[in-house]
């Protein structure tokens, strides 16, 4: 922490180039671990609401004393379960925030939910301190595929959650998961021509992957096969009405998460939270390990281009061709365009196999 510190401050004695910085808060606490979830989470019956603000308070000071007064563009409170958090406390970091940055009054605030942890006067207090956008994690509209994979409500607490945020007049996302054990083609057309049916304005629709550790990896488990995997992928373009947009969004984007794959500098508050800050034309990796010390790295410009090509292909409006990424690129590739100045993968369903290649 006090090398971070020394770094800092040396370039805070000079005259400091305030960049905008969006900011994403980690709330690492869940009523239950899901079985698929590999993110860091703490299953807790009754969080120390008080520390974990103070922390995040803490943090806030840290960072304003380090990059200025920074316009915010986006803030994203994200998960764990963010729904779980008091509304009291939740105000008190957004009064937190608003008096150390600069927040306009249209800046994106999203909260990540889970349905069972939130009423509709909670929601309305959220609403109050700042939220003007609720992603929802929901992940099927089937009841047996919800318990398989380890959530805590069923699909009509998901409808009338969905309809509750929906008529309190904010943005309303929900995250889907498909290629189940056993889900067909025509089981994902089904889940997209529901999905429809709800009327959202953006929806995530995410692959199952097992990872190691989770409770799905102790299970000898039949997955669908690569050719079927890219069926539902294409079935899903084909039957939402929503657009795609990144590689797993559809529909009006989040801002904050288009801003960091665009490669904006966003700062990273809680134990679990990885940021990218920018000072004086310096990049910084920084991340809170699971105690809440900080880490911190500077990037060279050849490793922040790297992540900006990796996060940018992602997206239908692809990566800005900076002379940096010329440089790591062979960008002149077949299955690449050049749109507003901009590299474009033509094929999502070939990006992996493109980016090693790209990067030879």
């Amino acid at each position: 922490m006090m090398k971070l510190l020394d770094m800092f401050q040396k370039l805070c004695n000079n005259r400091m180039t305030v960049s905008p910085h969006n900011i994403y808060i980690h709330v690492p606490f869940c009523v239950k671990k899901c079985n698929y979830c590999a993110f860091y989470s703490k299953v807790c019956g009754a969080p120390d609401w008080l520390d974990y603000k103070n922390q995040i308070l803490s943090e806030i000071n840290f960072w304003v004393g380090k990059i200025g007064r920074a316009a915010v563009p986006t803030i994203f409170f994200g998960g764990g379960t963010p729904s779980l958090m008091p509304t009291k406390i939740f105000a008190e970091i957004m009064n937190a925030i608003r008096s150390a940055f600069d927040v306009a009054p249209d800046t994106e605030i999203t909260i990540e939910a889970n349905p069972g942890t939130i009423d509709t006067q909670r929601l309305q207090e959220f609403i109050a301190a700042g939220v003007n956008r609720i992603s929802i994690g929901v992940q099927s509209l089937n009841d047996e595929e919800l318990k398989f994979l380890g959530r805590i409500h069923n699909a009509t607490d998901a409808r009338k959650f969905i309809a509750d945020a929906q008529n309190a007049g904010i943005r309303v996302s929900a995250d889907f998961i498909y290629g189940l054990p056993d889900q067909t083609v025509a089981d994902v057309k089904k889940l997209c021509q529901q999905i429809n049916e709800l009327g959202l304005e953006h929806c995530s629709m995410y692959e199952l992957s097992i990872e190691s550790g989770t409770a799905l990896a102790k299970q000898n488990l039949k997955m669908p096969d690569n050719e079927t995997m890219a069926q539902m992928y294409e079935a899903v373009g084909e039957t939402l009405n929503l657009q795609r947009y990144e590689v797993s969004n559809y529909g009006t984007p989040c801002q904050h998460n288009a801003n960091v794959w665009d490669g904006q500098p966003y700062l990273g508050l809680g134990d679990g939270a990885a940021g990218r800050v920018f000072i004086n034309n310096q990049w910084y990796e920084t991340k809170y390990d699971s105690i809440g010390v900080l880490r911190e790295a500077p990037l060279q410009n050849r490793e922040r281009a790297l992540e900006v090509l990796l996060t940018g292909l992602r997206t239908t409006q692809g990566v800005k061709l900076t002379p940096e990424i010329k440089e790591i690129t062979n960008w002149n590739s077949a299955e690449l365009t050049i749109k507003d100045n901009r590299l474009v993968a033509k094929n999502f369903l070939l990006l992996d196999n493109l980016i090693v290649r790209l990067l030879k």
